[in-house]
């Protein structure tokens, strides 16, 4: 959800004010039905709990949704039977007998090729696992609907040769190619009902349940309007930039889905951001298991803000990331208290210096703007030019920072982009540190003097370009940081991270009988254990 969430605002701060974000809970299968079943609650009720609990999530941690799909909403089950239908009526689907290894915690079928033996060590016995997953699978036999997916094994080969980008990282990507080229047996489509209750009939046909797959993967396409808007209306929101999914779905999303929709002549998904898991104790989290993370605690405990960006700029994309609550800490008060709140601290909370002055120098002042703009030395002063030198080493590493985050968002990927946004903090540190600017505002030779103002203004650019690049991944954060710089509200856009966008902002200096706080934006973290 917050990668989504971070990719939606990102499109938003680009000036994309139609982007859309979906989340929602899958709620069909037999999974659940067996959940509920033991513990003895009515189906509905159970998933009403758990949709209430996620939808509460989504909300407290700031996820900017357009709407929280649940597979029971009524407008869904009239998509997904509407889907079926078109589905048969344009030849692919038809009844078969299935035999096959199944696993009712995965809610699928494999093949004797993807799964194994294994001793259980709480009983002793040796059980049949899915190599994957390692979950339970059983023998099953029974007559169902297939869908014809074999018939799209050449037509995916070529959808993913043509747009080699459509699945990040490359490693999984090159993953479901393998898997494709390995050849794509027909996917079971149903259950019979007298062994699934819970889910959507198959229309004609009340035997059979439609496959939880089948109708969850089509909650996409409900939010579109869709059979009403046609693919051909400029409203439609149809197909996807980008969906956000776990690397364990990738097959469903991947495979299944690209078939799914071009069985129908619908246009597939652009690009799937797949991401690997966090870990606790070198394990996968798991509800079933017990090892995991409250996450309503954890947002409580360090600020949503935080674990927002924890997670963006530490989850792992390609490889597994482990959650550790001293790592969280690590990260807040190293990076964003000691290092953006100082900064923030240093820069625009100080009784010696104003920025509001030195974006006015740099605005009005042509003796100023003129050093500010010259690539090389040309003041009088030859003791100065190292100063000038790292003055424009920081101009040239901010001039590319918004173009480097928006390169990383485009592949997409939401961690290389805050990781390469807060290389800033360290460099700006650096350089306020280096060029002393607090000694240079206030020397008597106007020369140096307006030198310190050019560096006082590059470090108020440095955090102001960062604050705004930083808005979706810590909205509430950079909107007080923003707020206490004074940049307005309308110059805060994709386009005014760059040096020079706003010439308006910046406080005055301090009255002397102030006392700054560090806590201004990152407080500190109560307990970090």
């Amino acid at each position: 959800m917050v990668l989504a969430d971070v990719l939606k605002r990102w499109a938003n701060l680009r000036g994309d004010d139609g982007a859309k974000m979906l989340t929602g809970t899958d709620e069909h299968g037999m999974k659940v039905q067996k959940a509920a079943q033991k513990v003895n609650t009515d189906v509905k009720l159970l998933c009403d709990h758990h949709a209430e609990q996620f939808r509460h999530l989504a909300d407290a941690a700031n996820i900017s949704y357009d709407r929280f799909m649940r597979t029971t909403d009524e407008d869904h089950k009239d998509v997904v039977r509407y889907v079926w239908e078109e589905l048969n009526r344009n030849g692919y689907i038809y009844e078969a007998k299935h035999e096959g290894w199944y696993s009712v915690s995965d809610e699928t079928f494999y093949p004797t090729t993807q799964i194994h033996k294994v001793l259980d060590p709480s009983t002793g016995l040796t059980k049949i696992v899915s190599i994957e997953t390692g979950k339970d699978v059983e023998w099953t036999s029974e007559t169902n609907y297939h869908f014809r997916l074999s018939a799209f094994q050449q037509p995916l080969l070529e959808h993913y040769d043509k747009n080699p980008g459509a699945i990040v990282p490359k490693q999984r990507m090159n993953f479901i190619l393998d898997e494709i080229r390995g050849g794509l047996k027909d996917l079971s489509v149903s259950r019979p009902a007298s062994r699934l209750t819970w889910g959507i009939r198959v229309p004609g046909d009340d035997s059979q349940t439609i496959y939880v797959w089948l109708d969850a993967l089509f909650n996409y396409l409900t939010m579109t309007g869709y059979p009403f808007v046609h693919k051909n209306d400029p409203t439609t929101i149809w197909p996807p930039n980008c969906q956000v999914i776990g690397k364990d779905i990738i097959r469903f999303h991947t495979i299944y889905w690209p078939a799914f929709l071009m069985a129908l002549n619908l246009p597939v998904t652009e690009r799937f951001l797949t991401h690997a898991h966090w870990t606790m104790n070198n394990q996968k989290m798991s509800k079933s298991s017990g090892n995991g993370v409250n996450p309503f605690y954890a947002m409580d405990r360090f600020g949503v803000d935080c674990i927002r960006f924890y997670m963006a700029h530490n989850g792992g994309i390609v490889d597994d990331a482990m959650y550790e609550n001293s790592f969280i800490a690590e990260t807040y008060n190293h990076l964003l208290r000691g290092g953006l709140g100082n900064l923030i601290h240093r820069v625009f909370r100080s009784k010696h210096f104003s920025v509001h002055e030195a974006v006015k120098a740099v605005r009005e002042d042509e003796h100023v703007s003129a050093m500010m703009s010259h690539e090389e030395w040309n003041g009088h002063d030859q003791s100065l030019r190292p100063i000038h030198d790292i003055l424009r080493a920081q101009y040239n590493n901010l001039c590319s920072a918004r173009d480097v985050a928006d390169s990383h968002m485009k592949e997409p990927d939401p961690r290389k982009a805050v990781q390469s946004i807060c290389e800033l903090i360290g460099q700006t540190n650096s350089f306020f540190q280096n060029t002393a600017v607090w000694r240079l505002v206030k020397s008597n030779r106007p020369e140096e003097r307006a030198l310190g103002l050019c560096a006082l203004f590059m470090s108020a650019e440095s955090i102001r370009i960062m604050a705004i690049l930083l808005q979706p991944f810590m909205p509430e954060r950079m909107k007080a940081a923003l707020d206490l710089m004074e940049v307005d509200e309308s110059n805060r856009t994709f386009d005014h991270a760059v040096v020079g966008a706003d010439m308006t902002y910046g406080p005055a200096a301090l009255a002397a009988d102030v006392k700054p706080s560090v806590d201004v934006i990152f407080p500190l973290l109560l307990s970090s254990h």
